[in-house]
């Protein structure tokens, strides 16, 4: 791929500054750090989401209403800015991003929105960002691996609670974490701590990913009939599997035959 060259060039095999991306049967992937594959954009179809754990992290929609503003920590591919772009019209969408080689990829060869009132891109270190009183969001998507480990600043107590700090009122928070990290159960902790409304769990049809849901304020309990039935109207409106999502809760958190607690 001599168009990509330039972005295959590294300081080192272990440079974990290094990102370039690559192609396979039609399927277009980012890659930061490593061989590992942080986002991916299927070439006949841009603005779906072709990993699982990122439809798992749109599962926020099972528990909120549609957002009227959505702040992401890590742009990567840009695969969520997109579907969320495209498919929530009525949402404003702020992505940060501390890494401007993968805005630029981002960019150029992912298909990512043109800025403007609904978009934005701040290129700008997250976990500084949070801390800022003056951003406010009804969902937090937070995806902050690079390479085969976690950002560590994006990954503290404090700043999970700066990211509860910034929701609003009933709003909520996802974070894509790695299953087999040998500090998942760690992390897990800190956002149950940073988050005293509640956590909920829902692995990624990959095995490996989880999405953490952390709730701004302590919700109620959820029946099962009234998930399943919330999960048909979201697949019918958005195409994902959210009737698989609703199963796959039963793995990792509290629940009866009849309720789900988070």
């Amino acid at each position: 791929m001599k168009l990509l060259a330039n972005w295959r060039a590294r300081k080192s095999a272990d440079d974990a500054e290094t990102v370039y991306i690559s192609e396979r049967h039609g399927v277009r992937s980012l890659h930061i750090g490593s061989d590992t594959v942080q986002s991916s954009m299927r070439l006949a179809k841009p603005n779906d989401l072709e990993l699982s754990y990122t439809r798992s992290m749109m599962g926020f929609l099972l528990f909120v209403s549609p957002p009227s503003e959505v702040l992401m920590i890590g742009l990567g591919g840009g695969s969520l800015a997109k579907f969320v772009y495209h498919e929530l019209p009525g949402a404003r969408t702020r992505a940060v991003e501390v890494n401007p080689r993968v805005v630029a990829i981002a960019r150029q060869y992912f298909q990512v929105p043109e800025e403007g009132e609904r978009f934005e891109i701040v290129t700008t270190d997250g976990a500084e960002y949070v801390e800022r009183g003056d951003v406010s969001a009804d969902v937090v998507l937070l995806d902050g691996y690079e390479g085969d480990s976690h950002v560590e600043a994006l990954a503290t107590f404090d700043f999970y609670k700066a990211c509860r700090m910034r929701l609003r009122p009933g709003g909520v928070m996802a974070v894509n974490l790695w299953g087999r990290d040998k500090l998942f159960y760690t992390l897990v902790k800190r956002i149950e701590d940073a988050f005293p409304g509640g956590l909920l769990c829902l692995p990624a049809e990959r095995p490996g990913n989880v999405v953490v849901f952390g709730f701004e304020r302590k919700r109620p309990i959820l029946s099962w009939v009234t998930l399943a039935s919330r999960a048909r109207e979201l697949e019918a409106q958005y195409g994902l599997e959210f009737p698989k999502f609703v199963e796959s809760l039963k793995k990792m958190n509290p629940h009866d035959t009849d309720y789900l607690y988070p």
